[in-house]
């Protein structure tokens, strides 16, 4: 079995997160666990979809009909992160403002992403395939 397969988008996943954490970290001024979640840049779901794109393609070449698996993919969660969820997040913030009990817990209202936070995190996801592929030879372990 070929573990960079399972290692890529996990690194991917990692790497995303850590950076998500330190851009948030240094627009709050203060170290922001409050904003770990949906949403923020780069995009964690962007980047994990899209590590596996690059590494397919990067491995076993664009023709392969696993390439193309990955890439329809990729496309229903890229579709998903800037439309549905944003739409979501609108949601919730309109239930938020007609909510009366204030005992209720907020919704969560930062949901989707933006086109850069998601062209972001296809950065993150293609850096981290690449650098793998680089590092790992492409081997077989």
């Amino acid at each position: 079995m070929d573990y960079i397969y399972l290692i890529t988008p996990f690194v991917a996943w990692l790497v995303a997160g850590i950076t998500k954490f330190l851009v948030n970290s240094i627009k709050a001024k203060q170290l922001a666990f409050g904003l770990i979640g949906y949403g923020g840049l780069p995009s964690n779901h962007s980047a994990i979809v899209s590590s596996m794109v690059f590494l397919i393609g990067l491995k076993d070449g664009i023709t392969h009909p696993a390439f193309g698996v990955a890439v329809t993919l990729a496309f229903i969660v890229l579709l998903d992160a800037n439309s549905l969820r944003q739409q979501v997040g609108k949601h919730a913030k309109a239930i938020n403002l007609l909510q009366t009990d204030s005992t209720s817990k907020p919704l969560r209202e930062r949901m989707g992403h933006t086109r850069i936070e998601i062209l972001a995190g296809v950065a993150v996801g293609g850096l981290v395939a690449f650098s793998l592929f680089t590092l790992l030879g492409g081997a077989t372990s």
